[in-house]
């Protein structure tokens, strides 16, 4: 078996690090855990970053076939996505966390880690896309499709040590400033949420 070109590797590190975005989950990562200890952190980390890779692994190895054998396009995965995104920006700009609003901790801290951090900020609509055609594009063989695993195992790595660097993020900006940031990539968040949308409708054909 012969393993795929550096270009092509390259050209796969560069795709699905722009799609997955690490620095920017950052300062998101803190809008989600805001009051959570270092250690509810890590665990959080660790866990999003492990359902994200192998809800990866599982796209790019039968991505095409889990979705058509579901009968769901990736417009309609795209939409879907946004539309549960959209919800938890409405969450962060208008602060509908009422135990802490009230000053009282919840008995268990809150855990995005799944949703929305695992799926879809991590492995979003757009890095499944990424996982299906690189594999597709990785030529014939396992090692092509190792390969991009690798370099995708790799992007997640990346994201999770930019995911543990959001406490110094948070002690930077003060409880103010966390506010302030927080409110502003809520309306960030909901801007990339009817983007979801809006390319699912168009993929669709819906918008022409």
């Amino acid at each position: 078996m012969t393993l795929p070109d550096a270009t092509f590797l390259l050209t796969a590190f560069a795709t699905l690090f722009v799609v997955v975005d690490p620095p920017g989950l950052a300062p998101l990562f803190v809008a989600l855990t805001r009051g959570a200890d270092a250690a509810h952190r890590r665990a959080v980390a660790l866990r999003a970053c492990v359902v994200a890779a192998g809800i990866l692994t599982l796209f790019g190895l039968a991505g095409e076939a889990v979705l058509g054998f579901l009968g769901i396009s990736m417009d309609a995965f795209r939409i879907a996505g946004g539309v549960l995104l959209f919800l938890t920006a409405l969450d962060m700009l208008f602060e509908r966390r009422q135990p802490r609003r009230e000053g009282q901790q919840p008995r268990h801290p809150e855990d995005p880690s799944v949703f929305p951090l695992a799926i879809p900020l991590i492995a979003g609509p757009g890095a499944i896309a990424s996982m299906i055609l690189l594999t597709g594009q990785a030529g014939p063989g396992w090692a092509g499709v190792l390969a991009v695993h690798l370099v995708m195992g790799l992007t997640v790595a990346l994201a999770f040590l930019f995911l543990l660097a959001a406490a110094p993020i948070e002690r930077a900006l003060g409880r103010v400033g966390t506010n302030v940031v927080t409110r502003l990539l809520g309306l960030l968040l909901a801007a990339l949420a009817v983007q979801f949308i809006l390319d699912g409708l168009r993929g669709a054909g819906a918008l022409g």
